[in-house]
């Protein structure tokens, strides 16, 4: 700590004696008695590369978060003569797999609930599937010693917000939101997918993102929050592994289960749900409603504890590979 200290406050003391030469009309010392194009360039240059070292010194040696900006702007002052703006590739993000980052805790989401009842078809709701299967997915969890919470415990009404609070609240390691898909336009579509955040140009995943988005509690104002939250990238690639470990689990459960069970894969899309919490997250729809046949096992209680059971077996999966990783020595 003390010598980040010292490495920080040598850097601004650099950067602030630079800029108070330039402020008298001097040259930095490195650049003096040199020749006059040098010179020259320097004049023309000094507005954007002095201001920016001082931002990068102060910025990279006092947030400490280990967030990444995707691109940093820097505009020429207006004292300055004009020139074009001075853009910078961010520096790539941390791997987590350079910590020992254990997974202990789990927020459970069952999506929907009070007003809105999420997709309906078959005389179910998604709203009483979903809270009924994290019931089951919890009492799994917590008998591996799991600690595990519930954004909703009863058909209560919450926006994406409220949700996102309650988990943040938490602290837990690892946020998972559980939804029924609905694809009525086709019929004999059906199957399971897991998403993790990022963007997409998927029109289906759109329009789902879309639904699902509506009721989130947030405004406009929070908007350059969001979409920051969209660019954590160190978040993100955990939340890919964990959708990954988590779908595969459910094919590899349910399958025997239903033959003909479509894997959809796993995918990125802006849910704000996983865009606002502060932990690994994904969203899985485990199900697809608006299918006859998926719908009539859905209607059976022993089916929706086998997809307890699968979720359960992908977050046990993710959490062994997080608390016990393989040796890298030979």
């Amino acid at each position: 700590m003390a010598t980040a200290r010292r490495i920080r406050q040598s850097i601004l003391k650099d950067a602030i004696r630079e800029n108070v030469d330039v402020i008298e009309g001097r040259l930095p010392r490195g650049l003096r008695r040199r020749g006059r194009l040098r010179r020259l360039l320097f004049r023309t240059s000094v507005f954007v590369v002095l201001p920016l070292a001082l931002f990068l010194s102060i910025s990279a040696l006092t947030t400490g978060r280990g967030e990444r900006t995707d691109f940093l702007v820097v505009s020429t002052p207006a004292a300055a003569p004009a020139a074009p703006a001075a853009v910078l590739n961010a520096p790539s993000g941390l791997e987590s797999s350079l910590f020992r980052l254990e997974v202990r805790s789990v927020v459970i989401d069952p999506g929907h609930g009070g007003a809105d009842p999420g997709a309906t078809a078959s005389g179910l709701a998604e709203k009483d599937v979903t809270l009924d299967v994290a019931r089951r997915l919890r009492d799994l969890l917590v008998a591996q010693k799991l600690a595990v919470s519930l954004t909703r415990e009863a058909d209560t009404t919450l926006s994406l917000r409220d949700r996102v609070v309650l988990a943040n609240a938490k602290k837990s390691d690892l946020f998972v939101s559980i939804h029924v898909n609905s694809l009525p336009a086709v019929k004999d579509k059906r199957g399971i997918e897991t998403y993790f955040l990022g963007t997409t140009t998927d029109p289906h995943v759109q329009q789902l993102a879309g639904d699902e988005n509506r009721s989130s509690g947030y405004t406009m104002a929070d908007f350059r929050r969001l979409l920051e939250g969209v660019l954590k990238d160190v978040r993100q690639d955990e939340s890919r592994r964990f959708a990954e470990a988590v779908q595969g689990g459910l094919v590899k459960s349910l399958r025997p289960v239903v033959p003909r069970l479509q894997d959809r894969g796993v995918r990125s899309a802006p849910f704000v749900v996983l865009i606002a919490t502060e932990m690994p997250g994904i969203l899985a729809e485990v199900s697809t409603v608006s299918n006859d046949d998926e719908a009539r096992h859905l209607k059976d209680p022993g089916y929706r504890q086998q997809i307890a059971q699968a979720l359960s077996n992908g977050i046990l999966a993710y959490a062994e590979a997080r608390n016990h990783p393989p040796s890298k020595r030979s």
